[in-house]
């Protein structure tokens, strides 16, 4: 659904982007994570066939983003972080608006706009100015707009900012449910947790140029190391009884817990399981141990950083 080739975008002197390769599939979604000015917004506005690439190719649903842009300005949904609303529109005449941009009959305009504007719990203040609008809800008028019409491709920046709790958990429901074999979809964020909820696979965009991607476990491997295991006890032991594969790595051991690393865990574990169980040790848990997209994201940043020093 999306596919780039040494994507660039130069302006005068400055590579602003420089050969982003992605491949996001129908069904998945890809997270482009990033600090401001990274290059998600001006990568995003050239998928939309907004700025004209400087150098390397891009398709959307199949559609080159030069030769055929308005073929893929028809084929994406998008989000940006400035909405560009009409204030002194209602939320009806918004959606009806943008409806007929998009060439949707009378009927289905109608049918489109009532869904969402339910959906998004815009149903009851329709009618009212959008100027009069709190922050959360111009946000959630900005996303029903972009789906007003079914589009194949959703790119979407920031599409929870600014909203409560509650809204914010409605519209990655809706997101997650949007996933479909028919349909691709890029989160812009800077909500790391959301993007660990979401994502399929990871990107992380730095000075222009996509460092590192793909799955989280396949980053968290990459960046952190191989995965750790904890083991807690009910009951103060004395593990250094304990035979220890070589393989493991023991990162902390106490008469509570015994912590480690380990490339095999299939062997490994199964062999400290038995020997755990032969001293008739007091288990609580084994599990493995929590790492986030976070704990990634700060590590693969430090290190960037250091490499570009």
């Amino acid at each position: 659904m999306i596919q780039t080739e040494n994507l660039g975008k130069k302006f005068n002197d400055f590579w602003a982007v420089d050969n982003i390769q992605l491949d996001v599939k129908a069904g998945k979604i890809l997270a482009l994570l990033g600090q401001n000015g990274a290059g998600k917004t001006t990568t995003i506005r050239m998928l939309t066939g907004l700025l004209r690439p400087s150098r390397g190719w891009a398709r959307v649903n199949g559609h080159d983003v030069v030769k055929e842009a308005s073929q893929v300005r028809s084929s994406v949904g998008v989000l940006t972080e400035q909405h560009g609303l009409y204030l002194r529109m209602t939320a009806v005449e918004y959606l009806d608006f943008f409806g007929k941009i998009y060439r949707l009959d009378a009927d289905l305009r109608k049918k489109r706009s009532d869904y969402l504007l339910e959906y998004f719990g815009l149903a009851e203040v329709a009618k009212e100015r959008i100027g009069k609008y709190s922050k959360g809800m111009k946000q959630k008028l900005a996303l029903a707009r972009t789906l007003i019409h079914e589009p194949p491709v959703l790119l979407l920046d920031e599409p929870t900012s600014a909203m409560d709790p509650e809204s914010a958990r409605l519209v990655r429901d809706e997101i997650a449910s949007l996933r479909s074999s028919k349909r691709a979809i890029v989160i812009c964020t800077h909500n790391l947790a959301e993007a660990e909820m979401l994502a399929d696979e990871i990107a992380i965009i730095y000075r222009g140029k996509i460092r590192l991607k793909g799955t989280l476990d396949a980053l968290k491997d990459k960046v952190l190391g191989s995965a750790e295991y904890e083991v807690c006890f009910s009951a103060p032991y004395n593990v250094s009884k304990l035979k220890i594969p070589a393989s493991m790595e023991i990162l902390e051991k106490t008469t509570s817990t015994l912590r480690f690393r380990t490339e095999n865990p299939a062997k490994d574990n199964a062999f400290l399981l038995s020997e755990l169980s032969k001293e008739d040790a007091p288990i609580l848990t084994l599990e493995k141990t929590s790492r986030t997209l976070e704990e990634v994201y700060l590590k693969a940043m430090t290190e960037v950083n250091r490499e570009m020093q």
